[in-house]
């Protein structure tokens, strides 16, 4: 019962096609039988919403009168550095760049409340944005100062560009030592006092193509809001992690470089974020479409909660000091039932990301496909996967002679 992307646009431009999300097909599965669902439907739609500090964006802001070289100076978008080593007027925000006063530097632990993920985010609300700048001024580019507002409707290009987004599965956060830490998977009380994690389960992309058969480089995938596409394999990509005998990563494994036009997107799909204690980034909305090419395609979207199990790691000692600090498993199942047992101990859970929006997201791309707006695309290369060799590796530090 083999099908092609090519026929599944098809049915999508004639309004046959049958779609239905990551959460809707596994009870589907079940009534049906999984041999009996592959014929029947033709795209399982993902979804994913949290924080995704591998994020930023590309902007071009235009010449200004007299010209400045951008390029190799300051510059600075509500008070928040961005990166110039590119080209005269391309800048780089980077989602977890923060105002040179770091709070840190006034009280401890810090309140981050406004850093890069945040200037996105009001760009894509159109909201006008304060643009400072200083250059050393050449012969093309005289120049040396500039202050003016930018927004998003009037700047040339602004382009969202992700290098490490949808992880396929993450560690769940706890804090052995008898103090608060402050991390990037949020607040950790102290004696296992809670259990954070960050990812969306059954919902989540790369957990139901585990193996990477329908995602590859150039999938057309639903980015913040609008349409964007896998640009390559994200940093950190992990293909050889330990997995499951079902094929479930059973530590953090693939990821996903992706882009897309941030003209198109939406604030409430792409949210400025703090971390108390830690730092900014951007929360980020993603879903992909599995084709449903054959049965075992649609085999690895039935995966549920109770199937997908996440390493408990210590962030107090082991985590930072690099040491080995998996406490054990628990299924996400077990997650968001809101407690896990850790060490003979009851640990409440709480989730980064939201499975509620990913729903949302599952959905929304469900009905792009459904009513002709969104085709599904041929990958133009795959992403590595475990033949591939990679591993993830740490930095090897050698001494500078």
């Amino acid at each position: 019962m083999a099908k092609t992307i090519a026929e599944i646009n098809e049915r999508i431009r004639k309004g046959k096609a049958v779609v239905v999300t990551a959460e809707e097909v596994v009870d589907i599965a079940r009534a049906k039988g999984v041999s009996k669902a592959a014929e029947e439907i033709d795209v399982v739609t993902t979804g994913t919403f949290g924080p995704m500090c591998g994020s930023g964006a590309f902007l071009n802001v235009g010449h200004s009168k007299p010209r400045i070289k951008l390029g190799g100076g300051k510059v600075y978008l509500n008070d928040v550095p961005v990166y110039t080593g590119i080209a005269a007027v391309d800048v780089f925000l980077g989602a977890t760049a923060i105002p040179d006063d770091d709070p840190r530097n006034k009280f401890y632990p810090g309140e981050f409340n406004y850093g890069g993920g945040y200037v996105i985010q009001e760009l894509v609300a159109g909201k006008d944005i304060i643009l400072t700048a200083s250059a050393y001024g050449t012969d093309c580019y005289p120049r040396k100062k500039l202050e003016t507002l930018i927004n998003i409707r009037d700047i040339n290009e602004a382009i969202l560009f992700n290098v490490r987004n949808a992880y396929q599965n993450y560690s769940v956060a706890v804090n052995l030592s008898d103090k608060v830490r402050y991390t990037y998977m949020g607040v950790l009380k102290p004696n296992l006092g809670n259990a954070n994690y960050s990812t969306a389960g059954q919902l989540s992309p790369l957990f139901n193509d585990p193996y990477y058969k329908t995602i590859g480089v150039g999938t057309r995938i639903f980015l913040g809001g609008g349409a964007g596409y896998v640009a390559w394999h994200g940093t950190q990509h992990n293909p050889t992690a330990l997995r499951a005998d079902n094929g479930v990563p059973r530590r953090g494994a693939g990821t996903l470089a992706v882009i897309g036009d941030l003209k198109q997107m939406k604030p409430e799909w792409l949210v400025g974020t703090s971390m108390l204690g830690y730092g900014c980034t951007l929360t980020v909305g993603i879903g992909v479409p599995i084709p449903i090419l054959s049965e075992e395609t649609l085999h690895y979207t039935i995966v549920s909660d109770a199937d997908i199990l996440a390493p408990i790691v210590d962030y107090s000692e082991a985590y930072p000091q690099r040491e080995p600090d998996i406490l054990g498993e628990v299924s996400y199942a077990e997650l968001k039932s809101g407690n896990i047992r850790v060490r003979d101990k009851d640990v409440p859970t709480a989730s980064l990301s939201s499975y509620p929006k990913a729903v949302e997201i599952a959905n929304i791309l469900k009905k792009w496909i459904e009513t002709g707006e969104f085709l599904l695309t041929e990958p133009v290369a795959p992403l590595p996967g475990v033949e591939s060799g990679i591993t993830f590796k740490a930095l090897k530090e050698r001494p500078i002679s």
